[in-house]
């Protein structure tokens, strides 16, 4: 298996990006650099026509971006326009120039492309199989249905943050009737796609991505002070989107670049993107969306990733989500498979005490896969460290609950009473006893396999009133597990479960 760098270069309407992945096909890849720059391409457009000074930011921007590549050595670039370029009656010129003057093939893509790569991307983060996808950008909104988790169809309609104000807002903040001509626009365009129709969503999903509907999450984030250093999972809602309309209605922009949360170069346009997101809402009856940092970059990506498949969309984003953690992290995998079996061996056998179901398990399987990840920065602490790199990258696929669940197992895999504090806003009262019984289980499997080399077999549960007995079967006296499940792992056990432990062992200990 042999190491790429893929770059992947977005020049959207109002921003260009840029990506740097590094993987092995099919197997693991991590997000290593990313370089944003403000550069409305759009701006100025008028008559169809891309503005000189536009070019030339773009062109400016797009040459730096080929530098970096280069100097970075990625092995292949991916480079894609969206919908100022391809509208612009001098689009093509555009790109020939960029081809010229760079070196750099320009894709531009159509409104319904540019509609399934943001679906691919967000498919691969959000494990939903029916429902809609919503990417608000500069100078479009793209919608796109899923069924059975496929991209299904999309539209892209001239709804962007940024062509909305260029073409109706005039002063520092929006007028009442700049405002109702902004709705007017909205609503007509969203009665032309006769399959969003309010009632659709019916129990489906509704995923929401880009630069507005991102900030808008962020926004929130910082109102409530998320525990999470991450939006994956990140769930809006349609009171807060009210809220942050209000906000962003009432303040000049001055005041509204200080908003916490709202990166201070989007402060001038990003009213007209949140009233679109809100109308969407309102249209299909979704009280919340589910925010995806993936989109049009990552789903150019997966194309590229998951190239072998017939269909570019990982079978299961949550399991495939922690394999790649652990891969990427250089997870010492006999060792943490074998922890994941053990202590799903105990989770199993114990579950007549602890009432809980696959879905807990999973959260189990999962820590155990990922609770010597810290390692990677350094022994010491090492399950802080574990805790610091779940909280900061998330998992695709889980809530923010579960990945903050998940987070504590690895914190307290190794030592110290299991408390929720930290993350008390995503959890339950309940979710206190579940973080105590499956951080002991992890704890004792993790001691059990001390030596690290699976010389507990496994293990045997039974129990009365007083006593929980754990019978370990091998082939040679574990004498080093006994030594440090003793000292470690059972006083949480007994706290646990509520009952005194005893270890034995099914082979005789060497005397000699």
């Amino acid at each position: 298996m042999s190491l790429q760098h893929i770059a992947v270069i977005d020049l959207g309407s109002n921003t260009a990006r840029i990506v740097v992945i590094g993987g092995v096909l099919g197997h693991a890849f991590r997000l290593e650099d990313e370089i944003r720059e403000v550069v409305r391409l759009r701006q100025g457009m008028t008559a169809g026509i891309l503005a000189e000074a536009s070019m030339a930011r773009a062109l400016f921007t797009l040459r730096l971006f080929k530098r970096f590549c280069d100097s970075y050595g990625v092995d292949q670039i991916i480079a894609a326009a969206t919908s100022a370029v391809r509208e612009a009656r001098n689009g093509a010129y555009f790109v020939e120039r960029v081809k010229r003057e760079l070196g750099l093939s320009l894709r531009v893509l159509e409104g319904d492309r540019e509609a399934y790569y943001a679906t691919l991307g967000a498919l691969n983060e959000v494990p939903i199989r029916h429902g809609y996808v919503v990417d608000i950008g500069g100078g479009s909104a793209q919608i796109s249905q899923v069924v059975d988790r496929r991209f299904a169809r999309g539209v892209s309609l001239p709804l962007g943050a940024l062509a909305l104000s260029e073409r109706f807002v005039q002063g520092d903040v929006i007028s009442a009737a700049e405002r109702q001509a902004l709705q007017t626009q909205i609503a007509d365009q969203l009665d032309g796609v006769a399959w969003l129709q309010k009632g659709l969503l019916n129990g489906s999903s509704l995923v929401g991505l880009g630069g507005t509907i991102r900030n808008l999450a962020k926004m929130e984030a910082a109102r409530s002070d998320y525990p999470l250093n991450t939006l994956h999972g990140f769930v809006l809602d349609r009171q807060s989107v009210n809220e942050s309309i209000r906000l962003l209605a009432d303040l000049p922009l001055a005041e509204r670049c200080k908003l916490p949360g709202l990166n201070s170069d989007r402060a001038d346009i990003i009213l007209p993107g949140a009233l679109v997101i809100h109308n969407i809402m309102e249209r299909l009856g979704a009280d919340q969306l589910t925010i995806t940092i993936n989109g049009l970059r990552e789903g150019l990506f997966f194309e590229h990733f998951w190239g072998h498949l017939t269909y570019p969309v990982v079978a299961d984003v949550r399991a495939f989500g922690v394999l790649n953690m652990a891969r990427v992290y250089r997870y010492q995998k006999s060792h943490a498979v074998h922890v994941r079996f053990l202590a799903g061996r105990l989770f199993k056998q114990l579950s007549p005490l602890h009432g809980y179901t696959p879905a807990e398990r999973e959260l189990l399987d999962s820590s155990a896969l990922l609770h010597d990840l810290g390692s990677v920065i350094s022994y010491d602490d090492h399950h802080k460290h574990s805790q610091m790199l779940i909280t900061n990258s998330g998992l695709p696929g889980f809530t923010p609950r579960e990945t903050a669940i998940i987070a504590l197992l690895t914190r307290f895999h190794r030592k110290g009473n299991p408390t929720i504090k930290e993350f008390g806003q995503l959890l339950a009262v309940d979710d206190r006893r579940l973080v105590e019984q499956m951080a002991a289980i992890l704890r004792l499997a993790e001691y059990l396999e001390r030596g690290r080399n699976a010389n507990v077999d496994d293990v045997i549960v039974t129990w009365d009133a007083d006593t929980l007995r754990l019978t370990l079967v091998a082939d040679e006296y574990p004498a080093v597990e006994l030594w440090d499940a003793e000292r470690n792992a059972l006083a949480l056990m007994e706290s646990a479960f509520g009952r005194r432990v005893v270890v034995e062992s099914t082979a005789v200990p060497d005397i000699h």
